[in-house]
């Protein structure tokens, strides 16, 4: 199959557009099980970081408990944060949030994680 460059990136454009919307529709029915959790626009800053990530769900900012999440993203080890619920309804009103990671047994080190949502 010979494809132009102007065709490609008109498929291409296409898809993106479907992958955006996709979540946006109406109605309740979601083919493939449960649906993933809703991204919460939240973004995270981590000091000293070596490949660390953070994600933090939607649902978790109502959190009636304090709500802990692995960062070991693709670095070759992993810690955990804890956000108490006063640091999670502070998230949610968009006030940025420092914690500090658990150590790794390794060599102590630590990271501190701010996060910020919009």
């Amino acid at each position: 199959m010979d494809i132009s460059r102007k065709r490609f990136i008109e498929a291409l454009a296409g898809g993106s557009a479907l992958l955006v919307f996709s979540g946006c529709g109406g109605g309740s029915s979601y083919s493939s099980g449960n649906p993933p959790p809703a991204a919460s626009g939240c973004s995270e800053t981590i000091s000293a970081n070596h490949d660390h990530a953070l994600t933090i769900a939607a649902a978790d900012l109502d959190s009636p408990t304090p709500k802990s999440y692995d960062i070991m993203g693709a670095a070759p080890h992993s810690h955990q944060v804890t956000f108490s619920t006063a640091q999670l309804q502070q998230l949610k009103a968009g006030t940025a949030v420092t914690v500090t990671s658990t150590a790794f047994s390794g060599d102590g080190h630590t990271h501190n994680v701010t996060v910020t949502c919009v």
